[in-house]
């Protein structure tokens, strides 16, 4: 009988894909140009801090 049972842990191909999924990735566009947005804020920021450092001393 344990030879016509699947073996734990392992599913089918067609159990792998949800209902309604294309399987198209999202745009992350937006998400990419955020990112960059608030890591140009911080080196901005950054060397900001460290001239106001070597202005100081």
């Amino acid at each position: 009988m344990a030879e016509l049972m699947p073996a734990k842990g392992k599913q089918k191909p067609e159990a792998r894909v949800k209902e309604g999924e294309t399987g198209k990735e999202p745009e992350l566009k937006g998400a990419f140009a955020s990112v960059m947005i608030v890591g140009f804020f911080i080196l901005i920021t950054w060397f900001g801090v460290f001239a106001l450092f070597l202005a100081r001393n």
